[in-house]
C-alpha cells in the first residue's frame, strides 16, 4: 500500500489508540491467572491479535464481546498446539518464551518478518538455567522450548532489552517462585519494568523492585484468586506521540485517552515537547497542543527509544541542531532505525548525522516533498507521515500498511484531524 500526504492543518480532538504494551502485557497476565478477565478498551493491533492468538494456544478461550470487552477464560499455560507464532512481536516474542516455558510440553516458537532476524541467544544462555530445554536457529527463531520452568535465583542481562526480563517475572510469579530473586546487570528502558510490576500488581501477584538491580519473590507469594478480574488497557503514549508531534507542527489539537501518570516509558514525549517550546496544555483527561515557534533541543531517548520516529520529525521542524542520545538501541527494532531515519529524512532535505551512541537532526530547514519507504517498519511509516504535513510538497509512503503492527487507526485519525491522506 502508498499512502500519500499532501500538506494540510490538522484541527480538532482523537482518542489515542490502545497500548499494544499494555494490552499484551494484559493478555498475558489473563492466560496465568486462572478465573476469568474481562479487559476494557483491548487494542487490535497486528501485535496485539498475535498475543491472543498465542494465549489461545495455551489454552485459554478469548472472545470479543458486543460491548468491545476481550473475556478471558484460562486455567494456566494448558497448550492446545505445538506450536506458537508470535507474529512480528518483539515484546511477545520475548515475554511469552519463558511463560512457554512452564508448560512441560515441547513447544515451537515461530514469528514473521523482521522477528526472524532479531537475536534470542539471551534465551539460549538464561533457559537451561531454570531446567528448560531450548533449541533455537543459531540464537534466532524458530525457538523449541521444553519445561516446566523451576524458577532460580539466576542473574540475567538487562542490556538488550528489557522485554526479557518481563517474561521471566511473569512466569516466576505464575510458577509460585518462592524465596529466589533475578538479578538484573545494566537493566535498559526501566519504565517498560515499571509498567510489567503494575500490571502484575493489578492481577494480584508480588515481587519486590529493588532498585532494578534485582527482584525479589518473597517466601509466601500471593496467588491470584479465582473468579473474574477486570483490567483496562492504557491508552497507548507510542503512538499518541506521533499525534502530538502532528499538533506541534501542523494545527491545534486535542489528544484525549492518556493517562499522565502512566509508567509507560514514551510519556517522556512531554518533556521533548516541553523543551523546544511547544504550544502545550496537559490535564488530566487531555492534551492540547499546537503550533508555535520551536527550537532545537536535547533528549536522551536511552530509556524510550521508540521515540526517535516521532521526535525526528518535531526536530525537522526545530531551528536548529537537535541531539537524541540513545541511538545504539535502535539496531535491533523492525529495522536498524538510526540508518532508516537517516536515509528516508534525507530524502526529505531533512540531514541527520549518527556520531557514536547520539542522533543529530538538522532542523529549522524546508522539508521537501518526496518518495519515501518504510522499510515495513511501523514508526517509520507514521514519522514520514507525520513530518509530510508541513512540507512543501506531498510525501508518499510505501509499504504503509506496516503502520497495522501497533497503530491501524493512525492514518484514519490524521483525516480524522483534517489531514489530506490518500492509500492505493
Amino acid at each position: 500500500m502508498i499512502a500519500t500526504v499532501q500538506p494540510s492543518s490538522i484541527n480538532g480532538n482523537i482518542l489515542a489508540p490502545a497500548s499494544k504494551s499494555s494490552m499484551q502485557r494484559a493478555c498475558a497476565a489473563a492466560l496465568l491467572r486462572k478465573g476469568i478477565t474481562i479487559i476494557h478498551n483491548p487494542g487490535h493491533s497486528n501485535d496485539d491479535q498475535a498475543a491472543v492468538g498465542v494465549i489461545t494456544a495455551l489454552g485459554a478461550n478469548a472472545e470479543t464481546q458486543s460491548d468491545g470487552t476481550l473475556h478471558v477464560t484460562s486455567n494456566g499455560v494448558q497448550p492446545v498446539s505445538d506450536t506458537v507464532n508470535c507474529g512480528e512481536s518483539g515484546l511477545g516474542i520475548r515475554m511469552f518464551t519463558p511463560i512457554i516455558s512452564l508448560s512441560q510440553r515441547a513447544i515451537t516458537i515461530n514469528g514473521e518478518g523482521s522477528l526472524v532476524t532479531r537475536p534470542m541467544d539471551f534465551f539460549d544462555t538464561v533457559l537451561p538455567q531454570l531446567s528448560v530445554s531450548i533449541q533455537s536457529n543459531k540464537g534466532k527463531l524458530p525457538l523449541i522450548i521444553k519445561g516446566p520452568m523451576q524458577p532460580a535465583s539466576i542473574t540475567v542481562d538487562g542490556s538488550l532489552s528489557s522485554q526479557f526480563l518481563t517474561g521471566l517475572l511473569m512466569s516466576y510469579a505464575a510458577a509460585g517462585a518462592s524465596d529466589v530473586a533475578l538479578t538484573v546487570t545494566d537493566l535498559k528502558s526501566k519504565p517498560y519494568i515499571d509498567l510489567t510490576l503494575k500490571v502484575m500488581q493489578d492481577f494480584g501477584w508480588t515481587v519486590e523492585n529493588r532498585n532494578y538491580e534485582s527482584f525479589y519473590f518473597p517466601s509466601s507469594p500471593s496467588i491470584p484468586a479465582n473468579g473474574t478480574l477486570e483490567y483496562t488497557v492504557e491508552g497507548d503514549w507510542s503512538g499518541a506521540a506521533f499525534l502530538l508531534v502532528a499538533g506541534a507542527i501542523a494545527g491545534d489539537i486535542v489528544v484525549k485517552g492518556l493517562d499522565v501518570f502512566s509508567t509507560q516509558a514514551d510519556r517522556a514525549v512531554l518533556q521533548a515537547l516541553m523543551s523546544c517550546g511547544a504550544k502545550m496544555s496537559v490535564q488530566t483527561d487531555q492534551i492540547e497542543i499546537g503550533p508555535a515557534p520551536l527550537q532545537a533541543f536535547h533528549f536522551n531517548a536511552t530509556e524510550c527509544p521508540d521515540l526517535f520516529p516521532p521526535l525526528v520529525a518535531l526536530a525537522a521542524y526545530c531551528n536548529g541542531k537537535s541531539v537524541i542520545e540513545g541511538a545504539q538501541r535502535l539496531t535491533h527494532k523492525e529495522s536498524n532505525r538510526a540508518i532508516t531515519l537517516q536515509e528516508e529524512f534525507g530524502k526529505m532535505g531533512v540531514q541527520i548525522d549518527l556520531q557514536d551512541d547520539l542522533m543529530i537532526i538538522h532542523g529549522g530547514k524546508p522539508v521537501t516533498g518526496a518518495a519515501t519507504y518504510s522499510h515495513h517498519d511501523h514508526r517509520i511509516a507514521m514519522a514520514c507521515a507525520v513530518a509530510a504535513l508541513k512540507a512543501t510538497g506531498p510525501v508518499t509512503i510505501d509499504a504503509a500498511e506496516a503502520i497495522n503492527k501497533s497503530y491501524p487507526d493512525f492514518y484514519q485519525h490524521l483525516q480524522q484531524l483534517g489531514g489530506s491522506v490518500s492509500l492505493k
